[in-house]
C-alpha cells in the first residue's frame, strides 16, 4: 500500500503524486475528462507538469477520453493529442483491452477513473480488462481511490449469475455494491484471480457513510448522461430503463431522473407511485420531451424522482418499481428492448443489465414488489461478507 500523510481529505491520485512513487517512470495513464483534483487539475496535465514522470500513452473508457461522445454504445477512435504529444487509445473501440503495443515501453499503469457505485457502469471493466493485459504482459498497476458518489456503506439488489456476464456486468456484484472503485480493483484482483501486481493509493479521510456533496469535491459529470448527483442517487435503479422501451430521460437535462413513455398518463402514474409508499422518495408527475434516444421528438408523460431521504431510499427496489407499474399501466404497450445491448447480440438487454433473466420473469408473472426484494437478501448478505476484506476505509 502506498503511504499518506496526515492532512484534509484528497484524491488517491494527490497521494500518488505527492509520495514521488512515480518519479523516473515511464507512465500510461487511464482517464477521462473528470479525472481531475480539488482544484480540478486533470491528470494528464500534473503528470506531464512533473519533470521526473514520463507520460507515454492515455487511455480512454467508454464515451471517450474527453467524454465527448453523447450517446452510449458509441465507440471512439484512437487519435494522438496534439497539445500534449501523446497517443490516446480508445478501450471502447475495436479492442477495449489494452493491448502489447499500446503497453510497450511502459514502466506503471495508473488508472484514475470516477466510478458512480453500480455494477453496470462499464469503467469499472474497463479497469478490470487493463488489470487483466497488465497481469499477462508483467505491468505493474496503481489505481488512484476517488469516493464512491452515492456512499460505501449500502448494498442492493441481486448478484450477476454465471452465464450472464456481459460489458456491464463481468463478475457477481450487486446493483449497487457499495464499494469505491480502489476496493472494486482488489476485489476484482485477487477474488476473481486477475492476478496483476497492483497497487491502490487510497484516499485519505474519506468516511463509508459520505455521499459526493459532503467530500468538498468539485463534481465532474463522469459521464455524459451523468450532469448531477442526484443522477447518480437513482441510476443503479432507473439504468434498467436501458432494457426496456421506455424512457430513461437521456436526451433531457435529468436522465435517470425524469422516466416515461409517451401512452403514459402523468398525473394518474405519479399518483400510483406514490402510493407505493416508497422509502426515500416522491414521485413528482412529469411531461417532457427527449431530444435524442428512445421516442426522440415525442411528449412522454411519467414522473421525475425525487429523493427526500437519501440515506432511506432504495434505488434498485425504486427502478423495478417503477418498470412494474409501466407494465401494469399498459401491458399491451409494454415491451422489454431487444437485444444487441453493449455487444451482446443475443440475450435481452434487461436479463444482461440485471444479472439474470430472474427479474425479468419475476415482473412478467406479476410478483409482488415485496416478494422481488426479499429474493435478494441472500444475495445481499453473501456479497457483504464476500467484500469485507477488501474494503479499505
Amino acid at each position: 500500500m502506498i503511504g499518506v500523510a496526515g492532512g484534509s481529505v484528497r484524491l488517491g491520485s494527490d497521494v500518488l503524486l505527492g509520495s514521488h512513487h512515480l518519479w523516473g517512470a515511464r507512465v500510461g495513464i487511464v482517464c477521462n475528462h473528470a479525472s481531475v483534483d480539488h482544484a480540478i487539475r486533470h491528470i494528464v496535465d500534473r503528470l506531464i507538469a512533473e519533470p521526473d514522470i514520463e507520460l507515454t500513452a492515455v487511455f480512454g473508457p467508454q464515451h471517450g477520453f474527453r467524454s465527448d461522445v453523447q450517446d452510449n454504445m458509441i465507440e471512439t477512435p484512437h487519435r494522438n493529442d496534439a497539445a500534449r504529444r501523446v497517443p490516446v487509445y480508445s478501450l471502447y473501440s475495436d479492442t477495449r483491452e489494452p493491448t502489447a503495443e499500446m503497453l510497450k515501453g511502459m514502466d506503471v499503469l495508473v488508472i484514475d477513473l470516477q466510478d458512480i457505485g453500480a455494477r453496470i457502469y462499464t469503467y469499472i471493466y474497463t479497469m478490470a480488462n487493463c488489470l487483466r493485459a497488465a497481469a499477462r504482459h508483467g505491468l505493474p498497476v496503481i489505481v488512484c481511490d476517488r469516493p464512491n458518489p452515492i456512499g460505501g456503506i449500502q448494498v442492493e439488489g441481486s448478484t450477476l449469475v454465471p452465464g450472464f456476464e456481459s460489458f456491464v456486468g463481468q463478475f457477481p456484484l450487486p446493483m449497487r455494491h457499495g464499494m469505491t472503485i480502489g476496493e472494486l480493483a482488489r476485489l476484482f484482483n485477487d477474488e476473481f484471480g486477475l492476478g496483476a501486481n497492483l497497487e491502490i493509493a487510497p484516499m485519505e479521510r474519506w468516511h463509508r457513510d459520505m455521499y459526493w456533496d459532503q467530500t468538498r469535491l468539485p463534481w465532474i459529470m463522469p459521464s455524459p448522461n451523468m450532469p448531477t448527483l442526484d443522477s447518480a442517487i437513482v441510476y443503479p435503479g432507473t439504468v434498467l430503463f436501458e432494457g426496456v422501451m421506455l424512457s430513461e430521460g437521456r436526451g433531457t437535462t435529468r436522465p435517470f431522473e425524469l422516466v416515461g413513455a409517451p401512452w403514459i398518463d402523468a398525473d394518474r402514474f405519479a399518483a400510483a407511485m406514490n402510493a407505493l409508499e416508497l422509502p426515500g422518495a416522491y414521485f413528482r408527475p412529469a411531461v417532457f420531451q427527449p431530444t435524442f434516444q428512445k421516442f426522440a421528438q415525442e411528449a412522454c408523460g411519467g414522473c421525475q424522482i425525487h429523493v427526500l431521504q437519501r440515506e432511506e431510499f432504495q434505488p434498485v427496489l425504486t427502478g423495478v418499481a417503477l418498470i412494474d407499474m409501466f407494465r401494469r399501466f399498459d401491458p399491451g404497450r409494454f415491451a422489454w428492448r431487444p437485444p444487441p445491448y453493449e455487444y451482446e447480440l443475443h440475450k435481452a438487454p434487461i436479463d444482461i443489465l440485471a444479472g439474470s433473466d430472474a427479474l425479468r420473469r419475476q415482473i412478467e408473472t406479476e410478483t409482488p414488489l415485496k416478494a422481488i426484494a426479499a429474493s435478494w437478501s441472500r444475495d445481499e448478505a453473501n456479497f457483504e461478507r464476500v467484500r469485507h476484506p477488501y474494503l479499505l476505509y
